[in-house]
């Protein structure tokens, strides 16, 4: 049998070969022209994008090559559309060029105009307001809020109570009552509780339980009469006071009297030394007697006094019947005092004139003191001398042994 064999032609790997036919072509073809160096290069590059991409969407693939092909038409797709969009065309660079942002720090507006402006504002909404529109009332002025955040805030002044005490049986109803009161007096007060010899652990806890602040003092005087016991224990107090320069209104509050709130709010008002009307008992308890000041507005002009044993004093007032500035006590260039002398209570004076010879080393007249309230037209205090005598308090405030049954429980 003969055989007919094709001489083979030279393969170019850059030609296409269709439905297994080999076109003929001059090799010539490869062979740049004598004009190729002077000739544009964008016929060439053009040429190899077309067979780029003819190569890719119109060459015949294997299945092995089919996940591959599609790969690679995925991230040339993604890569063509990231460059158109990483520059805008026509009217998009317009409008960026169109809305140009400015970085330029304006200042801001006189705060003068800003106050015309809120000024202008209101007077309008006032004028829409008087025509018939209901409208709430607003402040629009930054100075007129300032202003209603204004208060005046005036310091009360602090209150000294002094107050002596001893051993008897009603002496945890006295300091349980007085103590109540001063509960209620608005602060700062200061109470001073002077004992004698030794500070005993009722007082203490009485003290404790009415919740003023207190200093609970003692005093060591020696003493053999009973009748000029006070008188030492208040003058422990102003040691106390003058030592520690405590600033405020010293007022003698005995432990058996009867006080109202309204006393120690009047006790504020006091510059200097201030007294007032106090009602007792008389001796006999059969009546009741007032002592104290007459007083024209808060002017002193006389006394009230119904015991001829007490006219020849210069000033008739009960000891818890005035009050004075704790700073005379220890600041005597203040008040231009003559002497310098610490001022003290007398116990060398008979008993009922202890109180006029300590006012006389306050005040020179009455042209010094201060009437309250005013006119002295109220009493706010009672002096009742309701002591029980012969009668021993229970040690610690407990009864050792039951009370006797009176009526048996049936």
């Amino acid at each position: 049998m003969a055989s007919f064999r094709r001489t083979l032609s030279p393969a170019y790997p850059d030609r296409q070969y269709l439905n297994g036919s080999f076109p003929v072509s001059s090799p010539t073809h490869k062979l740049p022209s004598a004009n190729a160096k002077y000739s544009s290069p964008l016929p060439a590059l053009s040429a190899a994008f077309r067979r780029l991409v003819g190569g890719v969407f119109t060459r015949r693939h294997g299945r092995k090559g089919q996940w591959s092909r599609a790969a690679f038409r995925c991230v040339l797709c993604f890569f063509v559309g990231f460059l158109l969009g990483m520059f805008p065309f026509g009217h998009v660079a317009e409008d960026i060029r169109s809305h140009e942002i400015s970085f330029e720090m304006k200042p801001p507006l006189p705060r003068a105009n800003n106050a015309q402006q809120l000024l202008r504002e209101d007077r309008v909404l006032r004028n829409r307001a008087q025509e018939g529109f209901v409208i709430d009332p607003v402040s629009l002025s930054a100075e007129r809020e300032r202003q209603n955040d204004r208060f005046d805030f005036v310091p009360r002044k602090p209150l000294i109570v002094v107050t002596p005490t001893y051993d008897r049986a009603f002496q945890a109803y006295f300091l349980n009552r007085l103590g109540q009161v001063l509960r209620l007096v608005p602060p700062p007060v200061v109470w001073i509780v002077v004992e004698m010899k030794a500070a005993s652990m009722e007082t203490a806890e009485v003290l404790r339980k009415t919740g003023v602040m207190y200093r609970h003092l003692v005093c060591n005087k020696n003493v053999t009469d009973v009748k000029d016991r006070g008188v030492h224990q208040r003058n422990t107090a102003l040691e106390h006071i003058e030592h520690h320069r405590l600033d405020g209104i010293v007022y003698f509050a005995d432990d058996d009297n009867v006080y109202s709130l309204e006393l120690f709010d009047a006790l504020r008002d006091i510059s200097r030394i201030g007294t007032w009307p106090v009602a007792m008992l008389a001796p006999s308890k059969n009546k009741a007697i007032l002592e104290g000041p007459v007083c024209n507005a808060s002017h002193v002009i006389g006394w009230h006094t119904n015991e001829k044993s007490k006219r020849l004093r210069r000033f008739h007032v009960d000891m818890s019947g005035f009050a004075f500035n704790s700073t005379i006590l220890w600041d005597p260039k203040r008040w231009r005092r003559p002497s310098s002398n610490p001022i003290r209570q007398l116990d060398t004076v008979k008993e009922g004139f202890q109180e006029t010879t300590f006012i006389e080393q306050l005040v020179e007249d009455e042209s010094q003191m201060e009437g309250s309230p005013h006119g002295c037209s109220k009493i706010m205090n009672w002096h009742l001398h309701l002591g029980v005598h012969n009668i021993v308090y229970p040690k610690g405030w407990v009864l050792q042994k039951n009370l006797d049954a009176v009526i048996p429980v049936k």
